[in-house]
């Protein structure tokens, strides 16, 4: 409170209405190979409609990657995705030559020294630029243009460069599916820009740019401009002009050279580390699809255990039809952590897109069962058992493990995936990787403590850099006390304790500016293992006789 130096009224206000905040739960995260889309970029994805929109329709090369993807999407609605490419990717472009531009911060630094016919590129490397063409038309070339009829005039000078005195800036521009590899018809115009101006700081009538380079850059889904056709003034500011740009009427681009390039393999642990980073990433649920090994290690050693606010998911490595199979595969992972989760075997589902049928790991069904627990629960329910492990897209298992290979799996750790007659594909197991004998050993306990963990070192925050004193950590516990009842009446827990007082925090705590609370946790227990015991009794037998009073 400031000092007053003469009387008056200092009207101050302060904030205790703090909470424990809520924290995302369902936020996937996956690196894998797809058709189209940025590489080495974290792209967000709501629905399996925009899946197909941003990284293209399965092929035979993607199509675990992309059913990964879509069958995590079909219990949730928030995932992140990185997609990898291997060597001898490129993208499509116009002109001789072979370039490779992952996304757009690639586009912005590109340095390559361009070629006058090196005028457009596909936006993302993949064969599937190779069916795109452009088309660009100025004022000389409108009347005879094929595309004539996508605009309401022709292009002529835009008013902002009008205003300078100079003439002849303005251009339509069309993108085609020539080949018809995206739409299926050959032909079709995918998109359309109209009066796009040649001048670099060309401006709309709201002040946006029409500078032709840019608009392509925001707006366009399938190209970018590399360079201006040759021997042209275009791309200068409109006042250094004489009296008008360059026209060339029409011309017309088609693209080649695009490439698919080789399987990721074990660099799709470059994208893993785009999700390290905790104060920049938030996501939940990690799965590995049918990535390698090294991948999956990557995954659960170098993203889940470092942020410690997700769980990873893995299965077998390559489709599983024996128990051998799925030991061997936990044996080639080697990795023992309550932050990994292992499942086992493939399911075989239906490809729509293709007309046939898939062999997809489970992995990513796993996490969405997750999702989908969270949605009907809280994460600290098991998403096992028949009331919430139920799998969808199943038409049959590669192995549906019988109870004698059930045993065997789940002291080693892996969750047996089934198929019950009438009662559909069931998760039938909760364990996490973690072979030390522990709470942390199922699923729902190590969500538990991540949300815990996460909820309460968020709100924490706030209190670094105040007073250690006993007002601060009577805050504290008032913050943590009312979450930790709430998450107790919603079965998360069976008790709490919360100790944030001068027992542990002792002079030399408080003389070291730190800060420390310690939150005693009973966390609630899922059952696996249940006995029905049924007596029977002769007719004249009380039953307080048998079980007492």
């Amino acid at each position: 409170m400031a000092f007053q130096l003469s009387p008056g009224v200092l009207v101050t206000e302060k904030d205790l209405t703090g909470i424990v905040p809520a924290v995302a739960t369902s936020i996937g995260g996956y690196v894998g190979a797809f058709q189209w889309g940025p590489v080495e970029e974290i792209t967000s994805i709501s629905n399996e409609a925009d899946l197909v929109r941003m990284f293209g329709k399965p092929n035979d090369a993607v199509a675990t990657s992309f059913f990964s993807a879509a069958n995590f999407l079909s219990y949730s609605n928030n995932l992140k995705i990185v997609r990898m490419v291997g060597a001898g990717a490129f993208n499509a472009i116009t002109g001789a030559g072979t370039q490779i531009i992952k996304n757009m911060t690639a586009w912005e630094q590109l340095t390559v020294a361009l070629t006058p016919d090196m005028q457009w590129a596909a936006k993302y490397p993949g064969e599937l630029g190779n069916s795109l063409k452009v088309s660009v038309c100025d004022a000389s070339g409108f009347d005879s243009w094929a595309y004539k009829a996508n605009f309401t005039a022709a292009p002529g000078t835009s008013a902002y460069v009008d205003s300078l005195g100079k003439t002849n800036d303005e251009m339509h521009v069309v993108v085609i599916d020539e080949d018809g590899a995206w739409t299926g018809t050959a032909g079709t115009v995918l998109e359309t820009f109209g009066f796009l101006s040649k001048a670099l700081d060309a401006k709309t009538y709201d002040g946006s740019s029409a500078y032709y380079k840019e608009v392509i850059k925001k707006r366009s889904k399938y190209v970018w401009v590399l360079a201006d056709p040759d021997e042209t003034n275009w791309s200068t500011v409109a006042s250094s002009i004489t009296s008008a740009f360059d026209g060339l009427g029409v011309f017309t681009h088609s693209f080649s050279n695009g490439a698919d390039g080789a399987d990721p393999g074990d660099t799709v642990t470059i994208g893993w580390d785009l999700f390290a980073n905790t104060e920049l990433v938030d996501v939940n649920l990690l799965f590995n699809g049918a990535n390698t090994s090294t991948a999956a290690i990557s995954m659960i050693q170098d993203v889940a255990e470092v942020r410690r606010d997700c769980i990873a998911f893995v299965s077998p490595f390559e489709k599983p039809s024996v128990k051998n199979d799925v030991t061997d595969a936990l044996a080639e992972l080697g990795v023992h952590s309550s932050y990994g989760v292992m499942d086992s075997g493939w399911k075989y589902q239906y490809d729509k897109y293709n007309d046939t049928y898939r062999w997809v790991p489970l992995n990513a069904d796993i996490a969405g069962l997750c999702a989908r627990t969270d949605n009907l629960t809280d994460p600290w329910f098991s998403p096992a058992g028949l009331n919430r492990g139920q799998i969808k897209n199943v038409t049959k298992l590669a192995y549906s493990p019988n109870k004698a290979d059930r045993d065997d799996l789940y002291v080693a750790g892996i969750n047996p995936v089934i198929t019950l007659p009438g009662q559909g594909t069931v998760l039938y197991g909760d364990k996490t990787l973690l072979a030390k004998p522990s709470a942390f050993d199922r699923i729902n306990v190590r969500r538990l403590f991540i949300v815990l963990e996460k909820a309460i070192a968020t709100a924490g925050k706030f209190q670094l850099f105040e007073f250690n004193d006993a007002f601060t950590r009577a805050q504290f516990r008032n913050l943590v006390e009312p979450f930790l009842r709430d998450v107790q009446g919603r079965r998360g827990i069976y008790d709490f304790k919360v100790i944030c007082d001068e027992t542990n925090n002792t002079g030399e705590i408080i003389d070291s500016n730190s800060f420390v609370a310690d939150i005693y946790i009973k966390p609630a227990r899922s059952i696996n293992f249940m006995q029905l015991n049924f007596i029977a009794t002769r007719t004249g037998v009380s039953f307080s006789e048998v079980v007492g009073a």
